[in-house]
């Protein structure tokens, strides 16, 4: 089922509505606190960041990228917020019941521009 949903993102993700783009600023901003709060309990010692969320069409599914630094190694981070997804959708849905009418659900995955940007810049820099 994920990976239909993660087709129809790919396939719409550039063609976003205003209403996607709204939703989305949305999600990113209440993630951010949400993952900050329980930064100590699920990544100790780790600096986590929501980077980008793309949103579905129909506002139902959510996939979040991540960019983690620290002392957990990022594919394990990963591994943990997914594991914990249920959690975090439960908190977001209580801080954004009022202005959404569904809680997308939310998969996480990992947010690798920045290794893509110094290896672009490694190779024009040869």
């Amino acid at each position: 089922m994920q990976n239909i949903y993660k087709k129809l993102i790919d396939t719409f993700a550039p063609m976003s509505s205003i209403r996607q783009n709204r939703v989305a600023r949305l999600l990113q901003k209440e993630l951010s606190l949400i993952i900050q709060g329980k930064t100590n309990e699920l990544f100790p010692g780790t600096m986590v960041s929501v980077t980008v969320i793309r949103v579905s069409p129909d506002l139902s599914f959510a996939k979040v990228y991540l960019s983690i630094f620290g002392s957990i190694e990022p594919k394990e981070g990963i591994k943990i917020a997914n594991e914990n997804a249920s959690v975090i959708r439960g908190e977001l849905g209580r801080k954004v019941g009022k202005q959404l009418r569904i809680t997308p659900e939310v998969a996480f995955y990992l947010d690798d521009s920045i290794d893509y940007m110094e290896e672009i810049e490694a190779k024009l820099n040869q």
